[in-house]
């Protein structure tokens, strides 16, 4: 039975995930459900523009797999938000936050009344095509779907205290490539800089009962992470997979490559 991402952080499971987003296919995720140890991926809807199949063909093949799943996009409008909700994907993830007002906005276009403002239907995949009444759709979704706010700019982390204090808030997410580049030293990883910033997400996660997670571009960077605290490190894409095992394929037959 499948166990979402909300419930494996209850438990403070380290959740492995994969991210997707310029090949988007079932079969890319069953490789990866079949080499195993991840529970679960994200799409990257902010660097890709996701059609409503895309979501739809990811969030059936994800539950095929055991696999829980979630879809970054930037925070232009509830409309996106619960578009994407309603394929079936396990969650959102709202990129480029920079305060604590605009995280609260997210938050609230991704939850129903009380809590929020986001708009009912209950065709999607999140009522089970009209299977569910109203209340016990609204109930369940508010309960069960998984928010996340990337923190990958200064003004994010100035307000992440207040961003992981926000209620329906399940996970902080760090950047490390923008935020590094938005600290002045881009796509150095193991920065102070970047790690002074990091360690805040950290402490303040800690202090609030929230779990974060982030991109890991080096073992070494996750090793690190892991050990203060990311419960939701990333490893790989569908892309870094490709690339890879282009590379490892000329290696092994290097001779007729040179």
């Amino acid at each position: 039975m499948l166990r979402t991402f909300k419930q494996r952080l209850a438990e403070d499971e380290l959740i492995r995930v994969f991210a997707m987003g310029r090949v988007v296919h079932p079969v890319v995720i069953e490789m990866f459900g079949l080499a195993g140890g991840y529970a679960g991926f994200w799409l990257d809807g902010e660097h890709v523009g996701l059609t409503t199949d895309q979501m739809v063909t990811a969030s059936l093949a994800a539950r095929a797999n055991d696999f829980d799943s979630f879809v970054r996009i930037p925070p232009i409008g509830y409309w996106h938000v619960t578009q994407c909700l309603e394929t079936g994907m396990g969650g959102v993830m709202a990129a480029q936050i920079h305060s604590a007002e605009q995280a609260e906005e997210f938050v609230q276009w991704a939850k129903f009344a009380p809590r929020g403002k986001r708009g009912i239907n209950g065709s999607g995949r999140d009522a089970n095509y009209t299977h569910k009444s109203v209340s016990q759709f609204t109930q369940d979704a508010n309960r069960e779907q998984f928010v996340a706010i990337q923190i990958e700019t200064t003004g994010a982390v100035d307000d992440a205290d207040k961003i992981a204090s926000i209620e329906d808030v399940d996970l902080l997410f760090v950047g490390p490539t923008d935020l590094s580049s938005a600290l002045g030293v881009g796509g150095e990883f193991h920065h102070q800089k970047l790690w002074e910033a990091i360690d805040h997400v950290a402490t303040v996660c800690h202090k609030h009962g929230k779990a974060w997670g982030a991109v890991t571009p080096d073992a070494e960077f996750a090793n690190r992470a892991v050990e203060k605290g990311c419960r939701m490190p990333t490893f790989g894409s569908e892309i870094s997979a490709l690339r890879k095992g282009i590379g490892v394929i000329e290696q092994t037959f290097e001779k007729l490559f040179s």
